[in-house]
């Protein structure tokens, strides 16, 4: 625990080094003025630098899992982008949406050890703006915790925004269940905190939106035009203020509305994000334990219990014959 005390203390004097550069607009400086001449006389004419009211790009949430793949989220100038750096390496590049917010997914683990991320932001004139925030995140080499996630910045004090003792949590937003209505239509639902706004995204486009209940519960039901395939899936939880306080990103197959219905009548069960087989058996029989009646039932597409995908179609049989 000593050594760990240490680790955490080292990792947050290392960012309060490293974040020394404060935000700077990169802009052509204005030429020197011609030397006077001593026999004219002038009027002196008052001006003003231009002063640019270009804020810099800012880190809000910054989430990485044992992987090394990351979800993070900001805010910046509408209309601008945004460049994650690593040293100076580019790693992803989004555009920030018309309400100063972007959020970005990093497929592409991190590597471990210390990884140093900032951020340039380019404006469509062409501004260039470093954030004066860093992020150190460390990653450990056997990839089996939560690394830890630091955020620096000059003249304040460096925040833990993710620590090995988090677990995996998303903080109060959660994903608890994907499922079909007897349309085939997805309905999307879990918990967030009251009264904060929930927004789901498939591959960049809107899927629905709706507002926490008090009791935290919120529940989507995706239009029509939501196709079938394979989505990259991106819940928000959104403050009063428009600002996104929690992000949760995953990988989703819509079923079309014949396999749902289908393998609703054929008692299948279509596997869903966040799905587990005692999930599944919960839900369907009442008693987690029952896992193994799926699981004996579909032992030629399930090799661990403990890994099953999006996507999958299980036979889910009356659990009393199964148990026979």
């Amino acid at each position: 625990m000593a050594a760990t005390r240490t680790f955490v203390i080292c990792i947050i004097l290392f960012i309060a080094a490293i974040a020394a550069a404060a935000a700077f607009i990169v802009m052509r400086p204005a030429p020197a003025p011609a030397p006077a001449d001593p026999d004219t006389v002038t009027t002196p004419v008052e001006t003003s630098a231009p002063v640019s009211s270009l804020t810099a790009p800012t880190f809000d949430i910054v989430r990485v899992d044992p992987r090394g793949t990351a979800v993070l989220a900001g805010r910046g100038a509408p209309g601008s982008r945004v460049t994650l750096m690593s040293g100076e390496r580019e790693i992803a590049t989004v555009e920030i949406d018309a309400a100063g917010e972007w959020v970005m997914i990093v497929d592409r683990p991190l590597p471990a050890g210390s990884v140093e991320l900032s951020l340039i932001m380019v404006t469509p004139d062409g501004q260039e703006v470093r954030s004066d925030q860093v992020v150190v995140v460390s990653v450990p080499e056997s990839r089996d915790r939560t690394p830890l996630v630091v955020l620096g910045r000059p003249g304040e004090a460096s925040r833990v925004l993710q620590s090995p003792f988090d677990g995996v949590s998303m903080g109060p937003l959660s994903l608890e269940t994907v499922d079909y209505d007897e349309s085939g239509s997805v309905i999307f639902s879990g918990r967030a905190e009251p009264g904060t706004t929930v927004r789901v995204i498939a591959d960049g486009q809107m899927v629905g939106e709706t507002r926490a209940g008090a009791n935290g519960r919120w529940s989507v039901q995706a239009g029509r035009d939501f196709a079938p395939g394979v989505y990259d899936l991106q819940i928000d939880q959104i403050d009063e203020d428009g600002r996104v306080t929690a992000v949760i990103a995953l990988p989703f197959e819509r079923a079309s509305a014949e396999d749902a219905l289908s393998a609703r009548e054929a008692g299948r069960v279509i596997v869903q994000p966040g799905n587990s087989l005692w999930r599944i058996a919960r839900r369907l029989y009442g008693d987690g334990i029952q896992y193994t009646v799926i699981y004996q039932a579909n032992r030629d597409q399930i090799r661990d219990p403990d890994l099953i995908y999006p996507g999958q179609v299980f036979a889910t049989p009356s659990s009393n014959g199964a148990d026979g």
